[in-house]
């Protein structure tokens, strides 16, 4: 998306934090993963044909879930799906609507992470490989485009999209519930979330292909999946485990390369190039775990 003027610029920035949001809560309501992305982008080109025109409104976040959710319901009626269940789907997503412009925002904001958790583990699900899991992580929960995906694992654009499409064509045939799971298989299933974060951030802290030895774009964007899970599921001491790791971890990513680009092993390092604030956070973190209790994982 070209980013030429401070409303493009402040579009694209929207679109990085919100997509997920958006994406997560038609996905629930229409429990098809393909149908909500092409929605959230129609709301994203309707942003991109108003704002520059209107300005940016107040609540854009908000803005673009009631303008995706109205598309949504435009959609269903224009291919004339209104049978039975697609007219009670129409009501339903009316009715939230109503209800939720009358709900205080405590309540909209729980829903919303509601939704969003949703999306981590539906993304990360089992029945996917561990490649389109990573690529649909990045692609629905990062907001990273099919290109920059394709750039930070040196693969061919054409085969991450056609990871993608398998991906959310795999998640369609086995039916896969839009949900949270719960009791032991709740535990198996974040080990397998916490894994794709973690390959992720790897991927960005010690490349294993290419010209560059770190990759710091893809560290940011895996510490920024796992703060969210933290504040997703706070009562889950390896989720917090995971992020004092990364936090530590991307404190050395600037001491880590030298001015040639030559990797600067740890005992060669520069300690005063080293990131306090990360390595506070990663402490914080790490107490917070062991605060947590149970057993040591991963």
């Amino acid at each position: 998306m070209s980013t030429t003027s401070p409303t493009h610029r402040a579009i694209d920035a929207v679109w990085r934090i919100e997509s997920a949001r958006v994406i997560a809560g038609l996905a629930r309501m229409l429990r098809d993963l393909d149908l909500a992305e092409d929605l959230a982008q129609d709301a994203l080109v309707a942003a991109l044909e108003t704002w520059p025109r209107d300005g940016v409104p107040d609540n854009p976040g908000a803005w673009l879930m009631t303008t995706a959710k109205r598309r949504a319901i435009d959609r269903l009626r224009r291919l004339q799906l209104l049978d039975r269940k697609h007219e009670e789907l129409a009501r339903e997503l009316e009715d939230i609507q109503d209800e939720r412009r009358s709900r205080d925002e405590d309540a909209l904001d729980h829903d919303i992470d509601d939704d969003l958790l949703r999306l981590v583990f539906v993304s990360c699900h089992p029945v996917l490989s561990m490649e389109a899991r990573v690529a649909l992580t990045l692609r629905l929960l990062c907001g990273l485009t099919t290109d920059e995906i394709a750039r930070a694992f040196l693969a061919a654009e054409p085969t991450v999209a056609q990871r993608i499409v398998r991906a959310k064509r795999t998640l369609a045939e086995a039916d896969v519930a839009f949900e949270v799971p719960r009791g032991d298989a709740l535990q198996e299933r974040l080990a397998s979330v916490l894994g794709v974060v973690y390959l992720v951030f790897n991927e960005g802290y010690a490349a294993t292909s290419g010209d560059d030895w770190v990759r710091p774009a893809l560290c940011e964007e895996a510490l920024r999946l796992g703060r969210m899970l933290a504040a997703l599921t706070p009562r889950e001491p390896e989720v917090h485990g995971l992020v004092a790791l990364m936090e530590i971890q991307a404190s050395r990513l600037h001491a880590r390369v030298g001015k040639d680009g030559e990797a600067v092993l740890l005992l060669d390092q520069d300690r005063s190039r080293w990131d306090q604030l990360l390595i506070r956070r990663g402490l914080e973190a790490l107490a917070r775990a062991e605060q947590l209790g149970g057993a040591f994982g991963p």
